[in-house]
């Protein structure tokens, strides 16, 4: 073993740090999970610090092993969960109120209210997003707003925004380098997506001041020095991308139609579209799929809010499992889904409704459901929200003829199959299921000069195993109109 990478994956539920071979091989993982913060409904919050020192520990543990080894590291790439949203002061790195997370509804009424003044389609047009609270703008204001003489502050330059990948350059760097990505800044909808720099009309729209902003640069590129306090000895950040984009890069989605599906708290869909931006004329997303040598890619994107953390519903919330991994074979003792349906919209409705107001709900319930057919229905819900996706890729002019799947809920080959079934195309998991630390890694080891080319990274994927679809079509019909029809009694 003579060379490494470090990958930071700051997820939703926990922060692992990961060692990577220049091949793609896993050679250590460390992970921490922390704790969800609900001060009310459908607020979503985390301590910054807990995103901090579980980061910190999971990093010294990755730095001990590779040094234990002997290796070299070539550089840290970090991966983060999108448009999570933080403000701290520049003084002290201290956040000024705890991150407000993605899947956070709180500025669902904010939104509302600027589509009364400002022409969504705008928004659109520039951003590739829609105006929804999922995204970090109206977060950042809503912090601003919140917090005692923070709009005073910010005015004097003392304090900085940033999602989780700036807040965590900023604490290793010792506030050296307030920086993001292309693929992260795409998600703020304050960025210019076209132009490829903040834009001043929604920075003034959604009363967000430019001196809290970081520097947006390429996802292969020089974020500063890990400074020595941390691990005894400086190391580069080389390589940063939020975690979805991460995974497309992992899953080596390099070509125009390439697609990955990721499953792991949320689930999200990316169609790499190449040099061109497609807008969808059925609210997906247009965004950034990856920035290298000032180059931008674009993809197609379908956000789901809720797939992983269902299943940790079960698991945490209502308690009829005690490990994720206990639904697979709960699945396959079950025929049929027996006519119950989960609709899992405990934090709203992502794409293609896009309800911020829409709530859970479980259908079908009869006197012989039990912890089988609730554990089925939610799992199969991550299913159908992923059809209701490639319809709406479909009505854009979009039909994947194959698809390449990864993140937690992979492990599950019932669900994988199912997958396949209700989308009646192949579905391919590949032998490294840790595509998002994997992109991050990759993205730093391009910057640190390990690969000459994407083509060169793109070599190292292989398949672990190909799902082909076996679901006749009157059965996937039968199963798809149970899921609308149960879809349609949540929307608000």
């Amino acid at each position: 073993m003579s060379t490494v990478i470090l990958s930071i994956d700051q997820g939703t539920t926990s922060s692992r740090t990961l060692v990577f071979s220049p091949s793609g091989e896993v050679l250590f993982t460390a992970q921490e999970e922390f704790p969800q913060i609900y001060p009310d409904d459908g607020w979503v919050e985390h301590d910054p610090e807990a995103i901090w020192e579980t980061t910190l520990k999971t990093l010294k543990d990755a730095y001990q092993y590779a040094k234990d080894k002997k290796a070299e590291i070539a550089g840290v790439g970090i991966t983060n969960q999108r448009e999570t949203t933080l403000v701290w002061d520049r003084e002290t790195g201290d956040a000024i109120y705890n991150a407000i997370v993605w899947q956070d509804r709180r500025t669902a009424q904010i939104c509302r209210d600027l589509k009364t003044k400002y022409d969504e389609a705008d928004l659109t047009a520039k951003t590739g997003l829609l105006l929804d609270p999922y995204f970090s703008a109206t977060k950042a204001a809503w912090i601003l707003d919140h917090v005692d003489g923070a709009r005073a502050k910010a005015k004097n330059g003392e304090l900085a925004f940033g999602t989780v990948d700036s807040f965590l350059i900023w604490r290793l760097t010792k506030g050296a380098s307030h920086a993001s990505d292309a693929t992260n800044a795409s998600r703020t909808n304050l960025f210019n997506i076209h132009t490829q720099d903040w834009d001043d009309e929604l920075l003034e729209l959604f009363d967000v001041p430019a001196s809290i902003l970081p520097e947006v640069k390429d996802c292969a590129d020089d974020y500063g020095m890990i400074d020595a306090e941390w691990l005894g000895e400086t190391i580069p950040i080389l390589g940063v991308a939020g975690d979805q984009q991460a995974a497309a890069i992992g899953q080596s989605c390099f070509e125009t139609g390439d697609i990955k599906s990721t499953y792991g708290t949320g689930c999200f869909v990316i169609l790499n579209t190449g040099t061109e931006c497609v807008t969808s004329k059925n609210r997906l997303l247009s965004t950034v799929c990856y920035r290298l040598k000032g180059e931008t890619t674009y993809a197609l994107e379908g956000s789901i809010f809720i797939a992983g953390a269902a299943v940790q519903w079960l698991r945490d919330g209502i308690q009829i499992i005690k490990e994720a991994s206990e639904t697979e074979a709960m699945c396959e003792s079950l025929d049929s889904n027996k006519g119950v349906y989960l609709v899992p919209a405990f934090t709203g409705l992502g794409a293609p409704h896009w309800d911020p107001d829409a709530r859970g709900a479980i259908f079908g319930l009869t006197r012989n459901t039990g912890r089988a057919e609730i554990a089925r229905a939610t799992v199969e819900s991550v299913v159908y929200q992923t059809y209701d996706l490639f319809q709406a890729m479909s009505e854009d002019g979009v039909t994947p003829t194959s698809l390449r799947v990864d993140g937690g809920m992979v492990h599950n080959s019932w669900m994988v199959q199912h997958l396949s079934n209700v989308l009646d195309i192949p579905v391919d998991r590949p032998k490294v299921l840790e595509t998002t630390a994997l992109g991050a890694a990759y993205l730093a080891g391009l910057q640190a000069g390990l690969y000459s080319s994407l083509e060169e990274v793109k070599a190292n994927w292989q398949a672990e195993k190909q799902f082909e679809p076996k679901m006749d079509e009157e059965t996937r019909k039968g199963l798809l109109a149970g899921w609308n029809k149960a879809v349609k009694k949540v929307l608000t």
